[in-house]
């Protein structure tokens, strides 16, 4: 589990886990809808992430489970 921000710019939603230095763009969401937003994500680094599935409010921050190593 790890505490990620989560932001939207120009069209892309980014995800960045400060105690890493990493931020990737997410190039895929299994729930896109603004009522339901999340679920298992893909990064453009290749790793998938579970975002708990809620209303789209962005930026925020977020504890999320990466699903593989």
């Amino acid at each position: 589990m790890a505490k990620v921000m989560l932001r939207e710019e120009g069209g892309e939603i980014f995800f960045y886990i400060a105690k890493k230095d990493m931020e990737e763009t997410i190039t895929h969401l299994e729930f896109e809808s603004d009522e339901q937003w999340g679920g298992e994500v893909l990064l453009s680094n290749g790793e998938r992430w579970w975002i708990q599935p809620a209303q789209k409010h962005l930026p925020k921050e977020e504890v999320c489970k990466k699903l593989n190593d």
